[in-house]
Parts: C-alpha cells; structure tokens; sequence
C-alpha cells in the first residue's frame, strides 16, 4: 500500500445552458472545446463523475478506490465510521453567465427516502462579481405552503424571494430547504455535501439548444422547501490577513478563509478529518514529509487524515478555503 500524499485530481468540466467562460479567463482552467464552463467538480464522490488523482504515486486512482482502501487514514476514523466508502464533500467552481434556475434540495431524510441518497447543504463563496450582480437565497417574507403555490402558478415567485447584492468575498450558507439561485455574473467556490439532487422551481421559461424547456420539479419541492422568513442570509464575518477566519460550521463541513501574505504552518493533529484546501487567489508552496507541491489559483488539494503538518510557503501571498468534518 503505497503512503498517501497532498492529492489532486484531474478537473471535471460541465458546460450549462447558463455557463460562461470565466472558468478560464478567470481561474485559468482550459476546458477544450465546450461551448462553455458553468461548473467544475474539483474533488467528487458522486458515482457518476467520480474524481480520479493527477500526479504522483497514486495517479490514475479513483476517490472511490482510494477510499475503499485507505478508509481512516484517508478521510479520518470518525468520518469513515459515519460515511463509509463515500467520500462525504463535493468541492465545485460555478460561473454562472446567466442565472441559474430558482431551486431547492431535500434534506438527509428527504433525499434518503426518495433517491437514497445524501442531503445537500452547501456553502458559496463568491470569488469575484460583475457590477450589479445579486442571487436569491430564501424568502423576504413570511410564507406558507399555500402562498407559494399561489405565487408561483401566477408567476410572481420573485416577489417573495429574497434577492441580495453581491460581492467578491461575500458568503452564503444553505442549508438543504433553503430557496436559491446564483445570479449571472458571478463566480463562486462551492463546498457541498456529496449529492448531485436538484429540485428546479423555476427556469425563467428559458429553452435549450433543441427548443426545449429543462424539467422542473415542481410538485417535489414542495416538501423539501424551508418556507421560514430568517433575518440574516448573507454570512457574516471580518476578512483579516494572516490569521484564519472562521466562516461556516454545521454537522456537513466547517470552512475557514485564508487570507495570507506569509508563510503559515498548520497542524492537524487535533482533526479527525481530511482537509481540503480550495486556492481562490495567489499561489504557494505546500511542503509535507520533506516533499513539495506547488499550489495555485483554481487548485484544489485533498490533505489525507494521515498528513498533520504541513507548511505554506508563498512570496505573492494566497487565499485558500479551508475545510473539514469536525
């Protein structure tokens, strides 16, 4: 069995009906010759795309054999007891040059039910914006199953959604139930729970390439929408430099911002977990067990739960999501 290192995977591209090329012109990701990129999966344990090791010993290497073999010492004892051979996080960039449908997605119990499958509570941290640029993330108002209904059948959803401006470094937390969408003009880091359920509201009557309207789910939804009016939906937090800054935790993830100019040691031995980094800006150095990978913007990074220490080495500075199961 071979020692198991810093891992990174081969990119999977996605083009959308709503997808833009900033994947590239942005974060330098050549994704050939589709029309365009409106997600990357960077690390995924979804069955049907899983992600599969670029560079060293264990190139070539799915997620999922990896998983099977390495269990613990690959994604942490107490993970592994509580997901098995799933890995339980998928990491995605999304540019969205148009707006995505108006969604939602089940919770553990619903999805479990229906499609046994996980949940999907998710994270956005919105890398960079287009002036102008909002989402929509759950309601402005006080709602029932009834008044949804209604307003959805006379085509005035919106009037009861709650849009926001947004910015570059902005945070959104999900939970599954949640009503959302990504506004166009916008690129975000995605950290989600591994699941690839969607159930489309409402698609802006749009049509694809052959005419046709995507499906919705309109009678789904229904029971997987959190119809509660919350007075915050924007995460907040102060960016600093050089030192971590908590962003989100709930039982799925827990997420930091690393916003650093310097070097910076980490040590994970309190962790039961994998790490995984998402570099959104700059580039670095990540030495462990006396070797080196070099790590740039667009670069995701699987840190085994067998690699403790490892040191960040960087002369332009660099931002990293920083997450993990604690």
């Amino acid at each position: 069995m071979s020692t198991l290192y810093p891992l990174k995977f081969k990119t999977i591209y996605k083009d959308k009906i709503w997808g833009g090329q900033k994947i590239n012109t942005y974060l330098h990701k050549d994704f050939g010759d589709l029309p365009n990129c409106g997600e990357t999966w960077e690390i995924s344990g979804v069955k049907s795309d899983v992600s599969v090791v670029d560079g060293g010993e264990l190139d070539g290497r799915s997620l999922a054999d990896l998983l099977e073999e390495y269990k613990g010492e690959l994604v942490g004892n107490a993970v592994y007891e509580r997901f098995n051979n799933t890995f339980p996080l998928l990491v995605k960039f999304i540019d969205a040059a148009d707006d995505l449908s108006i969604q939602v997605h089940p919770d553990d119990e619903l999805a479990k039910k229906r499609h046994n499958s996980f949940g999907k509570t998710e994270m956005w941290y919105v890398i960079e914006a287009d002036p102008g640029s909002s989402l929509i993330a759950g309601f402005n108002q006080e709602v029932n199953q009834q008044v949804y209904v209604d307003k959805l059948n006379s085509g005035h959803l919106t009037d009861i959604l709650n849009r926001e401006d947004v910015k570059a470094g902005d945070v959104f937390f999900l939970p599954a139930g949640r009503v959302h969408t990504i506004g166009k003009g916008l690129l975000i880091a995605e950290i989600q729970q591994t699941s690839d359920i969607t159930y489309r509201i409402y698609d802006f009557d749009r049509v694809d390439d052959k005419g046709q309207k995507r499906e919705l789910h309109t009678e789904e939804a229904l029971a997987a929408i959190d119809y509660k009016k919350y007075p915050e939906y924007k995460t907040k937090y102060e960016p600093k430099k050089n030192e971590d800054v908590h962003l989100v935790s709930c039982p799925y993830f827990t997420t930091n911002v690393l916003d650093y100019t310097e070097n910076l040691s980490k040590d994970y031995s309190s962790l039961d977990s994998f790490v995984i980094h998402v570099c959104l800006e700059g580039n670095y150095e990540l030495h462990y067990n006396g070797s080196t990978i070099n790590v740039k913007m667009g670069d995701s990074i699987l840190l085994p739960n067998s690699v403790k220490q490892v040191e960040l080495t960087t002369t332009n500075g660099f931002k990293i999501l920083e997450s993990y199961i604690a």
